[in-house]
């Protein structure tokens, strides 16, 4: 059995779609899944793009960014959002 990758960062991110919608996710590869959302290999996000990387939060463990992932999506506030975590915005 191969070894466990192991993750030296987890992110949460923001991908915005050109019609303003926002997507949140988490990945140890932020530039593979915005390639995989922008190339229809997701589910929720196929043919709604293309997207743009809006957020990224980088965490020490999987653990960590899920639960900041749950918050945000429990949030769906854009403005508390970009307002609260204004460091974390990429524009």
């Amino acid at each position: 059995m191969p070894p466990k990758k192991k993750i030296d960062v987890y992110s949460v991110y923001i991908i915005e779609s050109k019609s303003g919608r926002w997507y949140y996710g988490s990945s140890d590869d932020v530039v593979q899944r915005l390639k995989d959302h922008n190339s229809n290999r997701s589910l929720y996000t196929r043919f709604k793009g293309p997207w743009e990387l809006i957020f990224q939060r980088d965490f020490e463990t999987k653990a960590e960014g899920l639960r900041f992932e749950k918050l945000l999506k429990k949030t769906r506030n854009k403005e508390f959002i970009q307002r609260e975590y204004k460091e974390f915005f990429l524009r």
